[in-house]
């Protein structure tokens, strides 16, 4: 028997199994601003090494005029040991500086607006939109672009591109979801080495699932 379900079915089967993501966590207790920093420091660190290390950050650092009056040694020494430490500091002193200088120390709400500060790509603008201002986006990063594949949503090789592709074929109602899902899903279950198929609440709609486990027929994107 086949089985055709919409990305709403696998969205809502997600939900039952839906931990926090950081910026998840952290969109309850920190400031757009905050939440920009946490994710320029996040991109390729772990969570549980940003966690810590934005907690205490932000005791001391809270707006923009906080990071431009201080110097790059001392921002890179508090962001210790995120990956790429040294260049997140100069590009976290440049982007609170253009903040105060250009949008009156608020960060934008645009996409647009977002990739034109230093440091900030497309992943982490959409971030900002969704976690910061619940802005309809698709933040699309490694687990996303993995998890996307594997179910058979879409075929690409580069993030950017799985972002494309998915916007179309995904209702907007669901972009804020995706990647909170997703990132969890993929922290937990659909591991990049061995993933825990076997306990996978949706493996009977992805491709790579079914493929490992025998399950059902080619999945159909519904």
């Amino acid at each position: 028997m086949k089985e055709n379900k919409p990305i709403s079915t696998i969205l809502a089967a997600l939900h039952q199994q839906q931990g926090q993501t950081m910026l998840e966590e952290f969109r309850h207790h920190y400031s757009p601003f905050q939440i920009l920093i946490a994710t320029v420091m996040s991109a390729r660190t772990k969570d549980s090494t940003t966690i810590p290390i934005a907690h205490k950050l932000f005791q001391k650092y809270k707006t923009p005029q906080d990071f431009a009056k201080e110097s790059i040694y001392k921002i890179a020494k508090a962001i210790y040991p995120v990956g790429f430490y040294r260049t997140k500091a100069k590009h976290i002193q440049e982007l609170s500086r253009i903040l105060m200088e250009k949008h009156k120390s608020k960060v934008p709400e645009t996409l647009e607006d977002l990739i034109s500060l230093p440091g900030v790509g497309r992943k982490t603008a959409n971030c900002v939109l969704v976690y910061a201002y619940r802005k309809p986006a698709i933040p699309v990063d490694i687990h996303v672009h993995r998890i996307s594949n594997r179910i058979g949503l879409v075929k690409t090789t580069m993030p950017e591109e799985t972002e494309q592709k998915l916007l179309p074929i995904v209702p907007q109602q669901y972009w804020i979801d995706i990647n909170e899902l997703f990132v969890t899903h993929g922290q937990t279950i659909c591991l990049p080495r061995n993933p825990k198929c076997e306990i996978c609440p949706i493996n009977r709609w992805c491709e790579y699932g079914r493929k490992k486990l025998r399950l059902l027929p080619k999945f159909e994107r519904g």
